[in-house]
C-alpha cells in the first residue's frame, strides 16, 4: 500500500475518473510531432503549428479523458483549452536523448522546476526515463541518483510523481525487433522493481506492457516467440513486481491493438490502473490537420478521434482497476512524524 498526503491524493483524484481509473491523453511529443506535421504539411508550419495542434487536441478530446499530459515548451496554451473536469500532467524532461553519448541519459528542462510546473497548473509531474537494467553500472547509478532528485523535488512540492520508463538494450538498436522482443519482459519487470523502491518517491509508474504483442501467437502475422500462456504469465509477473499504481502507455501501436492488449492484460490478472494514451488516439489526425488545415483536423478529431477515445474508455472501464485499492491517504504531518 502506498501512503500519500491529502494534497497528492486529491491531485490523483483530479487526474482520474470517478472510479479512480486514469484514462489520460498524452500529447507531450515535441521533436517527433514536429516531424509528423512536417511530413504531411505542404508548407512550413513552425512552432505555432505545433502549439495550435496541441490546443486543438486538448479542446476536442479532453471532454472524453480524465486528464491530459502536455509539455511546458509547447503545451501550456493547450492546458488552458482543456475540459474543466480534466486534470493536467506536465512533462519535466527534455525531449529525446543525446544519441552521441552512451546511456540515453536523462535531462531536465532547464527553465522549469517542479515548483514552476505546479504553479503552471500541473496536478502531477511526469518524467520520462530510458532504462536498461543491464546497462553499465555507472550509467544506471547516474539515473538512480537523478530520479531520487526528481522524486525529492516532487515530495517537497507535495505533487504526484509519474515516472515513465522506456526500456532498451544497449546492444540492440531496434526495440521493435524480434531480438529485443525476446529480452523485453525481463527489462520491463526489473525496471519496475527498481523504481518501486521508496527512495525514488514515485507515486505512479507509466510503463510499457511486458511483451511486444506482435510476437505473441495469434496477435499478428509475425513469427511468434511467445505463446499466449507465456505472455499471460509475463503480465502477471509485471503486475506483481510493484505495489505502486501503474498505467500503460500505448507506445504508438494502433488503437485496435492497444484495446486488444488491455483485454489480454485483464485476462492475465494484471492490476493496472489505467492508461496514458497518445498516438494511438490522435496520430491519424495529424495528416488532415497538416495538409488541409485546422478545420480538417478539427473534423477528424470530432469524429474518428472521439470514436477512438470513447472506444478505448469502454475497454479501460472493463479492464483496469481503481488505484484506490493501492493508495492510502495519510496526513502530511503524520507522514513526517513516521519518517523520523
Amino acid at each position: 500500500m502506498l501512503n500519500i498526503s491529502t494534497e497528492k491524493y486529491q491531485a490523483l483524484e483530479r487526474l482520474s475518473d470517478e472510479n479512480g481509473i486514469i484514462s489520460a491523453l498524452a500529447i507531450d511529443q515535441r521533436g517527433s510531432l514536429k516531424k509528423m506535421i512536417a511530413h504531411s504539411s505542404p508548407k512550413e508550419i513552425g512552432d505555432e503549428g505545433i502549439i495550435e495542434f496541441k490546443k486543438l487536441i486538448s479542446k476536442e478530446l479532453t471532454p472524453y479523458a480524465s486528464s491530459i499530459l502536455l509539455d511546458p515548451e509547447y503545451g501550456i496554451p493547450a492546458s488552458g483549452e482543456r475540459d474543466e473536469d480534466a486534470g493536467l500532467l506536465l512533462a519535466y524532461e527534455k525531449t529525446g536523448y543525446d544519441a552521441t553519448e552512451p546511456g540515453r541519459l536523462p535531462d531536465l528542462l532547464e527553465e522549469w522546476s517542479v515548483k514552476r510546473l505546479k504553479e503552471a497548473g500541473a496536478d502531477a509531474v511526469k518524467f520520462l526515463l530510458y532504462y536498461d537494467v543491464d546497462e553499465d553500472k555507472k550509467i544506471n547509478e547516474f539515473k538512480h541518483i537523478y530520479m531520487e532528485r526528481v522524486g525529492s523535488e516532487c515530495l517537497a512540492e507535495d505533487i504526484p510523481f509519474f515516472l515513465e520508463i522506456l526500456t532498451y538494450d544497449a546492444r540492440i538498436e531496434d526495440v521493435k525487433s524480434k531480438e529485443y522482443a525476446k529480452v523485453k519482459p525481463r527489462k520491463v519487470i526489473e525496471a519496475m522493481k527498481e523504481f518501486s523502491k521508496p527512495q525514488y518517491n514515485v507515486d505512479v509508474l507509466k510503463v510499457e506492457v511486458p511483451v511486444n504483442m506482435n510476437y505473441v501467437e495469434g496477435f499478428s502475422n509475425e513469427e511468434a516467440i511467445h505463446s499466449q500462456k507465456e505472455a499471460l504469465q509475463y503480465y502477471k509477473e509485471q503486475s506483481e513486481s510493484t505495489h505502486l499504481p501503474f498505467i500503460f502507455l500505448s507506445a504508438g501501436v494502433s488503437a485496435q491493438m492497444f484495446q486488444d492488449t488491455l483485454k489480454f492484460a485483464r485476462d492475465a490478472g494484471s492490476t493496472f490502473n489505467g492508461v496514458l494514451c497518445g498516438r494511438a488516439t490522435w496520430k491519424d489526425g495529424v495528416e488532415p490537420y497538416a495538409s488541409e488545415g485546422e478545420q480538417a483536423g478539427r473534423d477528424w478529431l470530432q469524429t474518428q478521434g472521439r470514436k477512438n477515445i470513447e472506444e478505448l474508455n469502454k475497454v479501460i472501464n472493463e479492464t483496469a482497476i481503481s488505484w484506490h485499492h493501492k493508495v492510502q491517504e495519510v496526513p502530511l504531518q503524520k507522514q513526517v512524524v513516521q519518517s523520523h
